[in-house]
């Protein structure tokens, strides 16, 4: 059963995938930090170049090792069951100032299942929009299909007045 379950997880998360979710669990704040490992969440941050430079991972390292120390003997860091919690403590304690990469590592992990999220979104409204009667439409237009489908909660609050408005207003810079 357990070799099952194991080829069932690798079917569906590819080594990178893994790889994250290990990294991120390294910042879990329960049991006292008990997960923490500070090489798994300086590989974490090398899976964001643009966000850390060679020298921000130094130091990276150096923050992580004072900042482990530091919250384990703060008494109003135990407790902490999610990363969610850890990240409000941290700002309310302006931990986040001191310990700015390791808050930055913190937000990259919050906001991932995020971002992923939004972009599956992004292509089912691919799907959608992009149908065998648009098959041929141009970028442009089907980027602009694509955000009205998927903005369409903001999108329905425009007034039709509005709208009419602003494409009359287009028709003057028509060339004559």
């Amino acid at each position: 059963i357990i070799d099952r379950i194991h080829q069932e997880l690798e079917n569906r998360f590819n080594e990178v995938s893994s790889e994250l979710l290990i990294c991120m669990a390294a910042l879990n704040p329960s049991n006292s930090f008990a997960s923490f490992d500070a090489k798994k969440i300086l590989k974490l941050a090398t899976y964001y170049p643009k966000d850390f430079s060679s020298s921000d991972l130094r130091t990276l390292e150096i923050q992580l090792g004072t900042y482990i120390e530091d919250v384990k003997m703060d008494d109003r860091f135990q407790g902490l069951t999610t990363l969610g919690e850890l990240s409000t403590k941290l700002v309310g304690t302006n931990k986040h100032e001191y310990y700015g990469l390791v808050y930055l590592v913190l937000k990259l992990v919050l906001i991932l299942p995020v971002a992923t999220a939004s972009v599956e979104r992004v292509f089912s409204a691919l799907c959608l929009v992009k149908n065998k009667v648009r098959n041929s439409m141009s970028d442009r237009l089907l980027n602009d299909c694509l955000v009205t489908f998927i903005e369409r909660d903001i999108f329905s609050s425009v007034s039709e007045d509005d709208i009419i408005h602003a494409f009359m207003a287009m028709r003057k810079r028509k060339l004559k």
